[in-house]
């Protein structure tokens, strides 16, 4: 019998688990946001992604 993969990709669990809030929620976390605002990153913190709404 095989093992299952180890990584079952969950968008909410994601962001639960890596996102903004819960970053800023520990002095840790905190300082990943502000060392990722120094490097100058487009994405500081895993966000869930909306639904982008198209218009005709």
């Amino acid at each position: 019998m095989a093992t299952k993969k180890t990584y079952q990709p969950s968008k909410l669990k994601r962001a639960r688990t890596h996102g903004f809030l819960v970053r800023m929620g520990t002095p840790s976390g905190a300082n990943i946001i502000q060392a990722r605002r120094r490097k100058g990153r487009a994405v500081l913190a895993v966000t869930p992604t909306k639904k982008r709404v198209t218009t005709k």
